[in-house]
């Protein structure tokens, strides 16, 4: 395993800490912002380094081996390559004409004076990224039936 995993995985977990330190020391606003990056920076970082100390041990060194051959045949298969940028384009496509309804319906629902919230729009925005990801997998999964 690389030693870039390493280090990544030691800078989320640094970045969770001051994260962390920085939510219970100060009282801000952005205290549940912060809460929950240090959260995300501290778990995700325990797992980067949970992972690279689990395939370095010598009893893994094959399993490992075996792990990223498979990965990079996976990655570099030219049909799944094209699959893959086919569906992000298609994904691509739908995000584009999703936010362009929103662009409407947010400029109307703020001339209504019914959006004022920021919330709202975080939500939607959060959503949307969740339907992006969701349906680049669905088209992805259908193309890879297709051909």
């Amino acid at each position: 395993m690389k030693k870039n995993n390493f280090i990544t995985g030691l800078l989320f977990l640094l970045v969770g800490m001051i994260c962390l330190v920085t939510a219970l020391l100060f009282e801000t606003k952005l205290n549940s912002l912060l809460s929950g990056f240090a959260g995300a920076g501290i778990s995700s970082g325990i797992v980067m380094l949970w992972k690279y100390y689990y395939w370095i041990r010598p009893e893994n060194k094959d399993k490992y081996k075996e792990k990223i051959e498979k990965e990079n045949v996976e990655l570099h298969d030219e049909r799944k390559e094209m699959l893959r940028d086919k569906s992000g384009r298609y994904a691509y496509i739908l995000g584009l004409i999703v936010l362009s309804i929103s662009i409407v319906v947010f400029s109307i629902l703020g001339s209504l004076e019914i959006v004022g919230d920021t919330r709202l729009i975080v939500l939607y925005l959060g959503g949307l990224l969740v339907f992006q990801y969701i349906i680049g997998v669905i088209i992805y999964k259908k193309l890879s039936k297709k051909y």
